[in-house]
């Protein structure tokens, strides 16, 4: 009878990518239970299914650019005076996507707009959508390197043709008129053909100070809020909140 290692080995070398302590508990198990031939391989493609589905999420995840965040289980919804925790449930279906709805969410900087974005961005990828994260001001800078129509017209499929395209942070800074159309291009593309979600501090009004002199601002905005949910959150800084925590507990360890 061949040892627990020499079937590890074996496994390997049959392509079986499921972690080394994760087999071998299963090998317990599986003697403990004495379970029969049939039901010990089907518990072993279960394990690898869980395994190879967690590697392809990480590989998709990467690919989407979402970066690393905090899972929704870490989320303090107790901490924000105004959030509407049942909308969000709502979002997590993910019917918003089947309607192309876009999403707004709303709030002053560190109210957890972009970890909420983040986490239904993890969502989509685990429904098998294809996804893109990233900032307003990098994908602006992106699109705006390119130097012929072609080029610009294949950098742009890299944010149209996604399931659903995450902008992140309009209005921490100042953009130009050219940013301003670039920014309209994405937006009436995938308007009613796909989801678009942005996070921003600033109500609808006040998008045009983000492009200054810019002309299409109006139909920008009309838009993308044609077909939009708004989430609204009314908090406190959670770095601040930290940071202050961090501060008193310093302070406290220090008073002899």
């Amino acid at each position: 009878m061949k040892s627990p290692d020499d079937l590890l080995r074996s496994l390997r070398l049959l392509g079986i990518r499921a972690g080394t302590d994760s087999l071998r508990a299963l090998f317990t198990h599986l003697g403990q239970s004495c379970a029969s031939p049939l039901e010990s391989f089907a518990q072993l493609v279960a394990l690898e299914r869980k395994e190879r589905d967690a590697r392809n999420l990480a590989r998709r995840a990467k690919t989407a650019t979402l970066g690393s965040f905090k899972t929704l289980d870490q989320f303090d919804w107790n901490h924000p005076r105004s959030i509407d925790h049942a909308l969000y449930d709502e979002l997590l279906g993910l019917s918003f996507l089947q309607r192309h709805d876009n999403i707004l969410f709303r709030g002053q900087s560190g109210v957890g707009k972009t970890n909420l974005a983040q986490n239904l961005a993890l969502a989509a990828l685990t429904a098998g959508k294809t996804v893109r994260f990233t900032t307003l001001a990098q994908a602006l800078v992106d699109l705006s390197r390119q130097e012929s129509l072609p080029a610009l017209e294949r950098r742009f499929r890299r944010y149209t043709s996604v399931d659903l395209l995450i902008l992140d942070e309009l209005g921490y800074l100042p953009c130009d008129t050219r940013s301003a159309d670039l920014l309209y291009g994405l937006i009436s593309r995938r308007h009613e053909q796909r989801s678009t979600i942005v996070t921003t501090n600033l109500a609808y009004k006040q998008w045009g100070t983000v492009f200054p002199g810019a002309a299409c601002v109006v139909a920008l905005v009309d838009r993308f809020a044609q077909h939009c949910v708004s989430f609204d959150i009314d908090a406190e800084s959670w770095r601040n909140r930290e940071a202050l925590r961090r501060m008193r507990t310093k302070t406290t360890a220090a008073t002899p």
